[in-house]
């Protein structure tokens, strides 16, 4: 069963929620559901890593970039 909650928040804060939200293609609900879902879901797994550092875990495998490569994008990009 879904409930309706209200919420007082600064305007601003609920234009930039709303910009996110369009962004990612979602509703603020859901942004806002999720938020929620998390708070008591626990912040590491056995592996001591977040969910969000865990899904991003091997998104290179295969690169052949390395710490060299890191180095000159940093140097370029703050030239």
């Amino acid at each position: 069963m879904q409930t309706k909650l209200t919420l007082r928040l600064d305007d601003a804060l609920i234009e930039r929620a709303k910009a996110y939200a369009a962004r990612s293609g979602r509703s603020v609900s859901a942004l806002v559901a999720d938020f929620f879902a998390q708070l008591d879901a626990p912040s590491t797994d056995e592996d001591g890593l977040t969910p969000r550092v865990r899904a991003l875990r091997g998104v290179m495998a295969g690169s052949q970039l390395d710490e060299v490569d890191y180095h000159a994008y940093l140097e370029a990009k703050y030239r």
